[in-house]
């Protein structure tokens, strides 16, 4: 008897257990739930247990199962590692995730400059607030917003967290916009991933909690739609200086009040300590580390 199990079907198996799912597993995998149980009934077969018992619309895995699965499932991730690793050091391709605003205010100015400098290298680009799993997702580096401490992690901080308050010139003039205390007057444009108007409002105004909550304000789940709303005129938005460049040189934004709310967090190029980075993706680290930098300096 050959002493591997059909290898095919571990693959089928990882799948299905992490989504506790055959549909789940068959859209991962691209195949159909029939596929998926077509290997796992192979696997079951040569192992001589049920991995699974099936229900009416529904598989849940055995404790048998569970457990053979937690034993090749570190045996599984070392080899798509490894395979990666390879195909990584061999390819000019580079995959970096970013947050939706950074994708979309920052990077486009600046993003002619990498093509000219490395022309060989092939650039993808996912703009998306999701967390990677560098160790399961393709991607080589991400732009995360965070407050570095993940032992696990390489992160070079790109711009500490900075802030500020903007909006259109006509609409600071229509509310008479001169201190912090009149934006009792607007409406805040507020992000679900940098909800920081109470505690900007606590610091730089003489408003107490009751007139805070009172302040109209609308809540966006993204800082580029955030962005737009004040561009038209909707309120006053906060962002970091980096996001509001183009508007700012235009004139389209202006920025009313000199105040500026720091906190210990902010925007790191980050990958995966213990995976070494190829160079097209150590290539563009630097690069956006320098580019940065530059802009600050």
């Amino acid at each position: 008897m050959n002493q591997y199990p059909p290898l095919k079907s571990l693959v089928f198996l990882d799948a299905a257990m992490r989504h506790n799912s055959f549909s789940l597993a068959a859209e991962e995998l691209c195949v159909t739930p029939g596929a998926v149980g077509q290997q796992i009934q192979k696997l079951e077969e040569w192992l001589g247990i049920a991995l699974f018992t099936r229900q009416t619309r529904q598989v849940l895995a055995t404790a048998e199962g569970l457990a053979y699965w937690r034993r090749v499932q570190p045996a599984l991730a070392q080899i798509a590692d490894a395979s990666r690793e390879v195909k990584r050091r061999r390819s000019n391709s580079v995959s970096l995730s970013m947050p939706p605003s950074f994708a979309g205010k920052w990077l486009p100015r600046r993003l002619a400059g990498f093509v000219t400098r490395y022309p060989d290298v092939e650039l993808h680009i996912s703009a998306s607030t999701a967390l990677v799993n560098f160790e399961r997702d393709a991607i080589d580096l991400t732009i995360r917003y965070f407050q570095d401490g993940d032992p696990n992690l390489d992160a070079t901080l790109l711009y500490p967290y900075e802030g500020r308050v903007y909006c259109r010139p006509d609409y600071a003039a229509a509310l008479a916009l001169e201190q912090a205390d009149d934006l009792r007057r607007a409406t805040l444009l507020d992000t679900a991933t940098l909800p920081y108007w109470h505690q900007w409002l606590r610091r730089f105004s003489q408003l107490d909690d009751r007139q805070i909550a009172a302040i109209p304000c609308i809540h966006f789940d993204q800082g580029l739609i955030a962005i737009e709303a004040a561009k038209q005129g909707q309120g006053v938005v906060m962002a970091s200086p980096f996001l509001i460049e183009e508007e700012l040189a235009q004139g389209l934004l202006i920025e009313p009040f000199g105040h500026c709310l720091q906190l210990p967090t902010g925007y790191y190029v980050v990958h995966h300590r213990k995976l070494a980075l190829h160079p097209a993706a150590r290539a563009l680290k630097d690069w956006l580390i320098a580019e940065a930098r530059g802009a600050q300096s």
